[in-house]
């Protein structure tokens, strides 16, 4: 018996100590699973979200490439360093790389696994090659970290434009920066004054475009009314979309898809484009349009236009005001006056292409094992989408660079930037570091149009007015060896397609070898470079 209760009591002290034990462990784990989770969050805030300024917790520093252009050169003591830093708790650890090299140095930096955290001024399509390797983070998978981000992506129903940024596997690696609204900065300027004199409107549609140039070759016979400036590229690109199909600038892979037939065609190979060039051709023709303007250079363009040997050439807002400059020189301020007409109209309607996408970010992969991985998007959230964020990377710091009354921002006496206060000692961009492209872009389109002249505004609403947005097309989610195909393919097309488009508007070619110039293009294999791409859409889509 005593035997038998010795038993009994060894076993009931084993039973308590395996509970204590089994307790002290729960806890351990749980301690060690409360670490864990510390350790992941790192410097980030434990409830952000819309509306809320970013700190760290704790001091940190990411590393981030910067595109260092040559107008404004980085300067450590840059005023938005050093809010950033006083604002954020972060501390940015900036590799300057030229922006003629940039592209370069950080495909090199990705390859070799050295790329910072932060890789910014990443145009869409440009990560493509990285995808594959798995260099470069999906950060669509992340982006529930991002509360401001996602909040304009479903406000401004960015969501059909993200699209295009997915590659094969759904996900999209760019983290781009987002507009409001559709921005179109390109159209023609006109000399105003010339229209006024001859008793002419401002031409709404290509068609009275062509009028006004023969009535301008009429009153001043020794010139060529319409000298244009980018090779031609940009007025290709605006008129395309008119004319219902693609050029210039706009060409890209030369596809265009149809929405009745769910495919996608070879623009450069439809009656859309050639009656695009016909157009155009005929200005040449009738010496309404310089022939020159497809291969020069943009200063004998810039220089027949403010000379007064044209009266119509390719701008932006920024081109616009230097075109004045040099003007007030040689022909006198009070000589001359020139606007940026809205985009005429064409076949196709007033249509308007364009993207609510600017460039943006792309991460290297290993930057989600990083303890403060989540902190620095929360930053990036900040700096990128929030509305305080955008006002601070473009205008500055409130009370020192600019100031703000009844929502309309003024600099400040002594800061110039966009013509605003010239005579200022300081620069926005040179001294401040403000307004730069590696992470101003993008925005609601009240801070938008915050820093643009009146005129500039009122182009940007009479486009918005008269003109039907046409959305992107579907993505072509093609994978790395569908990705090379698809470019040895499109190579020789796209160098034909380039070369014949510019002897049809200057005459060197004639229309009438259209049915020639389609059958060279099925020789360089033009439908398998069409079948590839709707084989893949269709896998995919």
């Amino acid at each position: 018996m005593k035997q038998s209760k010795k038993i009994m009591l060894a076993l009931m002290l084993l039973i308590v100590v395996g509970v204590l034990a089994a307790c002290n462990n729960s806890e351990s784990t749980d301690a060690n699973k409360e670490g864990s989770e510390g350790e992941t969050s790192g410097a980030a805030m434990e409830d952000y979200g819309v509306g809320d300024t970013f700190k760290a917790t704790e001091p940190v520093t990411f590393t981030a490439l910067f595109s260092d252009h040559p107008n404004y050169p980085i300067k450590d003591d840059w005023l938005l360093f050093e809010k950033i830093k006083e604002m954020t708790n972060v501390t940015l650890d900036t590799t300057a790389v030229p922006m003629s090299d940039y592209a370069d140095k950080r495909s090199l930096l990705i390859s070799s696994g050295d790329a910072p955290n932060i890789i910014p001024k990443t145009y869409p399509g440009e990560e493509s090659p990285f995808v594959s390797s798995g260099a470069i983070l999906p950060i669509s998978d992340y982006v529930d970290m991002m509360p401001h981000y996602q909040d304009k992506v479903a406000k401004w129903e960015i969501e059909p434009f993200l699209d295009g940024l997915r590659q094969q596997d759904g996900k999209y690696y760019v983290l781009p920066g987002l507009h409001e609204n559709v921005w179109p900065d390109y159209s023609l300027a006109i000399r105003t004054d010339i229209l006024e004199e001859l008793g002419l409107e401002e031409p709404k549609t290509w068609e009275e475009l062509e009028v006004v140039l023969e009535e301008m070759k009429k009153a001043y016979p020794e010139s060529t009314p319409f000298s244009d400036r980018f090779k031609m590229e940009s007025t290709l690109n605006i008129a395309a979309t008119s004319f219902g199909t693609k050029a210039g600038w706009g060409l890209a892979n030369m596809l265009e898809y149809q929405e009745d037939s769910d495919e996608f065609i070879f623009a450069p190979a439809t009656d859309e484009y050639r009656s695009m060039l016909e157009y155009f051709n005929g200005l040449v023709e009738k010496g309404l349009l310089d022939p020159e303007s497809v291969t020069q250079e943009d200063d004998p363009a810039i220089q027949k236009f403010t000379n007064g040997d044209s009266f119509i050439i390719n701008t932006n807002g920024q081109t616009l005001t230097q075109y004045r400059t040099t003007m007030d020189e040689t022909l006198g301020a009070d000589n001359y006056s020139i606007k940026k007409i809205v985009v005429p109209g064409g076949p196709a309607g007033h249509l308007m292409a364009g993207t609510k996408l600017e460039n943006g970010i792309m991460f290297p992969a290993t930057v989600k094992d990083d303890p403060n991985f989540e902190a620095m998007l929360q930053f990036i959230d900040w700096m990128l989408y929030s509305d305080e964020g955008l006002e601070f990377n473009k205008w500055g710091v409130e009370g020192e660079t600019f100031t703000k009354e009844n929502g309309e921002r003024m600099l400040a006496d002594n800061v110039t930037f966009r013509g605003m206060n010239p005579e200022a000692e300081n620069h926005l961009q040179i001294d401040y570091g403000f307004s730069g492209g590696n992470f101003s872009y993008g925005g609601p389109t009240e801070l938008l149009h915050s820093m643009f002249a009146e005129e500039e505004i009122e182009f940007q609403n009479a486009m918005h007015e008269t003109k039907e947005v046409v959305l992107p097309d579907p993505p072509i989610k093609y994978d790395a060896l569908q990705l090379e195909r698809s470019s040895l393919l499109s190579t020789p097309l796209k160098d034909h397609v380039t070369q014949n488009t510019l002897k049809f508007i200057v005459g060197e070619r004639s229309l009438d070898e259209w049915d020639a110039y389609l059958k060279e293009l099925e020789a360089k294999n033009l439908q398998g470079y069409v079948d590839l791409a709707n084989q893949v859409y269709q896998e995919n889509k």
